[in-house]
């Protein structure tokens, strides 16, 4: 990007934004879950619809690279960082509301949050979210899901703004929801709001389904690390961390990026890991399995940036 469009962008954008919710060359080690990655050209936390659609429609205006981000849990960022603009949800765009046994939630609102939501108003099939590191956003975008349940049961709505700043709305068959797989994947479009179709329940059957999942998360994954969630996608008819466990690498390191010794499924970053650092922990984890299984394992977290 020429120095004049660059200082454009920037003029462009400070019109309308605080200076808080755009960020010049900012670190996104920062802002993901992770601690790891390079600075960001541009920040940007839009704080509604309308503002997104001024972002978008800019950004697509100048050219710019885009990458979307909910939370920042299932991501790693490469070490040189990400050219062009990155657009992360937070507060503002986090609001969550009950509709009867609909569920309405901003992109940036955390899972944890939406699933002590519907728990609170009685509505169940969202319990499987309950420990889940992410946004609602990013929980669309990936089809995220655990101990049997994913988005694909319960998202009914979507509604999302194009790349040139126009408003779309999404029905549940028109999602391609697939195993960790979107529409949005495809399209690059920004999620904003997702709708929900729950159902009532009961009330102790569904505060004993979270009690459970919540137990069984912080007794076997790493959650005092800083991680990206699950490394590696479930292979057919294998589970990622147990091949890594019966292959011995629980342990093993690169750097600062380390195997869980708490769950083998888990990369960490047990202090100053570079994204380099992770990637050849990943290549070695790959290699090693393949050997002595003969099967390939691919990454579940997205890799972003410039190495």
């Amino acid at each position: 990007m020429k120095t004049a469009e660059r200082e454009a962008f920037i003029a462009a954008c400070r019109e309308f934004l605080q200076p808080e919710q755009f960020l010049l060359d900012e670190p996104m080690r920062l802002h993901t879950t992770f601690e790891i990655g390079g600075p960001a050209d541009f920040l940007i936390f839009p704080s509604s619809v309308a503002e997104l659609q001024q972002v978008l429609r800019l950004i697509h205006q100048y050219e710019l690279p885009l990458v979307i981000l909910g939370n920042g849990s299932n991501v790693l960022v490469r070490d040189k960082g990400i050219r062009g603009a990155v657009v992360k949800f937070n507060g503002p765009m986090s609001d969550i509301r009950v509709e009867g046994s609909r569920l309405v939630a901003g992109a940036g609102a955390l899972l944890k949050d939406v699933s002590d939501a519907a728990a609170t108003h009685g509505l169940t099939g969202l319990e499987f979210a309950c420990g889940i590191p992410g946004s609602i956003g990013g929980a669309l975008f990936m089809n995220a899901g655990a101990y049997d349940g994913e988005m694909k049961n319960v998202a009914d709505v979507v509604r999302t703004v194009t790349l040139t700043g126009e408003a779309r709305s999404y029905s549940r068959d028109e999602l391609a929801l697939g195993y960790r797989h979107s529409l949005f994947q495809e399209n690059g479009e920004a999620i904003y709001e997702v709708e929900l179709q729950l159902q009532p329940g009961d009330q102790q059957a569904i505060d004993a389904k979270i009690a459970d999942f919540t137990e069984r998360r912080e007794t076997k994954q790493p959650l005092d690390m800083p991680s990206a969630g699950s490394t590696f996608k479930r292979p057919t008819g294998y589970y990622a961390g147990t091949l890594i466990d019966q292959t011995g690498l629980k342990g093993l390191a690169v750097g600062g990026a380390q195997v869980s010794t708490k769950h083998a499924g888990f990369v960490v970053n047990k202090g100053g890991a570079t994204a380099a650092d992770v990637l050849g922990l990943i290549h070695e984890v790959q290699r090693r399995v393949k050997e002595s299984h003969g099967v390939e394992l691919h990454p579940e977290v997205r890799i972003i940036g410039e190495a």
